[in-house]
């Protein structure tokens, strides 16, 4: 690597090796399985066949679920050790996930994301202000709109964080700047700038080591896969087919001036940074704000154990139910096949005195079971503030939500977990807003001052709301002296609807 750019900043290949090898040892393998009780992926019938070569006959079905990992030895059909020798690990049990995280992340990001932001300007000029936030609605809306957030609070529920990346199109400066009425229209054909989202398996910080919030420079590692004719022709080449899947390492190095990408060891890519100021254009997001880390708070990670006792018990009941639902008959002094088939409307007949059948299993109440499971859910509702309400379920225990009051009572926690996440992922988007007018002002296309550059972020009530609430609140804006464009625009309605107002 040639690394002459960042001397600045004290980086060196070894220090980017290192970085990156403790990055791939420690956190890597901890965002994999964080992913892994998200997404309960399915395992492939390759997958599946390998499986039942290990554990024996009868892996069961043809999938095996991601959750299965936790649960214990005895139902994953694990071979028993010389030190631990128990006879349930010579048969199979039934293995039942129910994933209890996927539904409340999706719920919290329903909440966070339910209808689309607004960013508002804080310039004092209004013509200042409106071209900026058109600008931003345009340039959010090429980065990806809606989807580019519901996917960015997705990661960040996953993995606790989420890193946003402002690349630039720097050869846009050449071009001339566009009139103050083809400002929105060139930057949704021709975006000059895009946001990226960095998945944090990829990414790869390296902070101050004065101060943990400020980076030196970020790391971006991953994989290309293409397809590539076969070198060697003749008979391998018929057997290995036309084409194979190369795989190429792709290195992208930021910092607060520079930035250089590699394909494999080559350098493909070498080119400064001056638009930022001297800041590595990556914001980090924390989903939940945890002191003194980089990493926010996931949550997924406190509902794994409860997820875990959650499958363990229910596998155990399905297999009590396998064993107990069905009535089975112990049948003496019968020879006759005849005897095998006990059904409706059979009559068997024997001459044997002693002859006798007796009946044993059928299912069985369990309220310590059922108290059980209650209790799990019940826990997993109060780690991660999302009820069954939140999606709709309602139970007999809610009580009666004849107003919006009740229903926010009800749903407190949850609405006041959003709330904290409105102010982290809100600074983070302001401030990827500001680092996009930077580069906005430094390509000429928009010229603004750093005062001009303050954004809020304008969050809608992710409750359902009553029409004529909203109406009634709206005409006691425009009479305090809201702009009627910027009302509108909160109800919903686009330029287009309300025209020239």
């Amino acid at each position: 690597m040639r690394l002459n750019a960042f001397a600045g900043t004290g980086l060196n290949a070894a220090s980017i090796e290192h970085a990156w090898r403790e990055h791939a040892a420690r956190r890597v393998p901890r965002f994999n399985r964080l992913w892994q009780y998200y997404r309960n992926e399915l395992i492939t019938r390759d997958q599946a066949d390998g499986m039942r070569a290990r554990v024996g006959e009868g892996v069961g079905a043809w999938y095996g679920q991601g959750q299965a990992i936790g649960l214990p030895a005895r139902l994953r059909g694990a071979a028993a050790s010389a030190s631990l020798v128990d006879d349930r690990l010579r048969r199979e049990k039934e293995v039942v996930i129910e994933n209890d995280i996927a539904w409340r992340v999706h719920a919290m990001i329903d909440f966070l994301f339910a209808r689309p932001i607004r960013f508002v300007s804080t310039a004092r000029d209004q013509q200042t202000r409106q071209a900026v936030e058109r600008a931003l609605d345009a340039l959010w809306e090429t980065s990806g709109g809606v989807a580019f957030f519901t996917d960015m609070a997705l990661l960040g529920h996953v993995f606790g964080h989420v890193d946003l990346l402002v690349r630039v199109d720097q050869p846009r400066r050449r071009t001339p700047p566009p009139g103050p009425d083809q400002l929105e229209e060139r930057l949704r054909h021709a975006p000059p700038l895009r946001v990226e989202i960095i998945e944090p398996r990829r990414g790869t910080p390296i902070a101050d080591s004065t101060d943990y919030r400020r980076l030196r420079a970020y790391l971006v590692r991953f994989e290309r896969e293409e397809l590539r004719p076969a070198p060697a022709p003749g008979l391998l080449r018929q057997l290995l087919g036309r084409e194979t899947v190369a795989r190429t390492g792709i290195t992208e190095i930021f910092s607060g001036t520079h930035h250089q990408r590699y394909e494999g060891d080559t350098l493909v890519a070498d080119e400064p940074i001056a638009w930022s100021a001297g800041r590595v254009p990556v914001v980090h997001i924390q989903n939940v704000s945890q002191p003194f880390r980089y990493d926010g708070l996931s949550e997924v990670e406190p509902l794994i154990p409860l997820q875990d006792e959650l499958n363990t018990r229910m596998s155990d009941r399905a297999y009590r139910l396998a064993m107990q639902s069905f009535k089975m008959y112990l049948m003496r002094g019968f020879d006759t096949r005849d005897a095998l088939a006990v059904g409706p409307g059979v009559m068997i007949t024997t001459d044997e005195p002693g002859a006798s059948v007796q009946e044993f299993g059928g299912d069985a109440a369990s309220p310590s079971e059922d108290a059980h499971f209650e209790a799990i859910r019940n826990a997993m509702d109060k780690v991660s503030g999302v009820p069954p309400l939140a999606t709709g379920v309602v139970q007999g225990k809610v009580g009666n939500l004849s107003s919006a009051t009740a229903l926010r009572v009800t749903l407190m926690g949850l609405l006041a977990r959003t709330a904290r996440k409105q102010v982290t992922y809100g600074r983070g988007l302001a401030e990827t807003s500001r680092l996009m007018l930077a580069a906005l002002d430094w390509l000429g296309i928009l010229k603004t001052r750093e005062e001009d550059r303050g954004i809020k972020i304008d969050w809608p009530d992710p409750l359902p709301q009553d029409a004529r609430e909203e109406i009634q609140a709206a005409e006691g804006k425009v009479r305090l002296g809201v702009e009627p464009r910027r009302v509108l625009e909160e109800l919903g309605y686009t330029p287009r609807d309300h025209g020239a107002v």
